[in-house]
């Protein structure tokens, strides 16, 4: 079931259902900018206007107003059509994924700590995707479900795109469990641009599939810990797109291979 009649609607929350035969509306728009973001577009506007047309330095002012524009860019929000199924794992990011591997779930993700089931102590695959400054930077929930669990870790600022970033950078690990009681781990890692985490959500919070969770600052990574017996239907190597790219299927393992071309 991708986008059923009976798809409850919470799971859903307020958008609206579209599906592969052709129920829905689809049509262009620019992306809205997100209230995180619109002040530092518009401060960066303001410091542009200053030197363009009160000190008149135009050698300058120009790009303050092209950085300005790249400003309103990285804070984007544009719409996804989030596909409804229980058993998928969407993409929480935007991005390029740069690791999958076997590892162990974070101690903070693994024990019980009385509100919620964790991840356990065996290892399972860990998909990691890239954010560069110029993907969007809006992550989203990765399965609908109860937030049990939002752990911040302070840190370094290290390239998110090395493996030891997943435990010396600034992260911040959340535990959704889903109505059935399986839970799904991911974790926001702060990269070398970027230095704030900023969340949107709350333990006890109840969350759609693909619904906005948080956002990192100028270049960052995360991290998703699928369950056991799981494999991931991505790519390394592949660009993928939060709340639209199926990242996995609960219970599925099969080989995938691709060529780069």
């Amino acid at each position: 079931m991708w986008a059923s009649e009976e798809a409850p609607k919470w799971r859903c929350m307020s958008g609206e259902l579209r599906d592969n035969r052709g129920r829905g509306n689809a049509e262009w728009g620019f992306p809205a900018i997100h209230p995180e973001g619109r002040k530092f577009g518009l401060i960066g506007v303001a410091v542009a206007l200053v030197v363009l047309l009160g000190l008149e330095w135009t050698w300058i002012g120009w790009p303050l107003l092209v950085l300005s524009a790249g400003i309103f860019a990285f804070f984007r929000d544009p719409e996804r059509v989030v596909p409804q199924d229980e058993n998928l794992i969407v993409a929480p990011a935007d991005g390029l994924v740069t690791l999958i591997s076997k590892v162990a779930p974070p101690p903070e993700l693994q024990g019980d700590d009385g509100n919620g089931r964790g991840l356990g102590e065996a290892p399972v695959t860990r998909v990691s995707i890239f954010m560069s400054v110029f993907d969007v930077h809006i992550n989203r929930a990765p399965v609908a479900g109860t937030v049990r669990r939002i752990v911040y870790i302070p840190g370094r600022f290290m390239n998110a795109d090395l493996d030891k970033a997943s435990e010396e950078n600034e992260r911040q690990h959340i535990l959704i469990e889903q109505a059935g009681g399986r839970s799904i781990g991911f974790t926001q890692i702060a990269g070398l641009v970027a230095r704030r985490i900023v969340p949107f959500i709350k333990p006890g919070d109840i969350v759609a599939a693909g619904q906005r969770v948080g956002l990192i600052r100028f270049g960052s990574r995360v991290d998703v810990y699928l369950p056991a017996g799981t494999d991931a239907k991505v790519l390394l190597g592949q660009r993928i797109i939060a709340g639209e790219t199926v990242l996995a299927q609960m219970g599925s393992e099969m080989l995938l291979e691709g060529v780069h071309q």
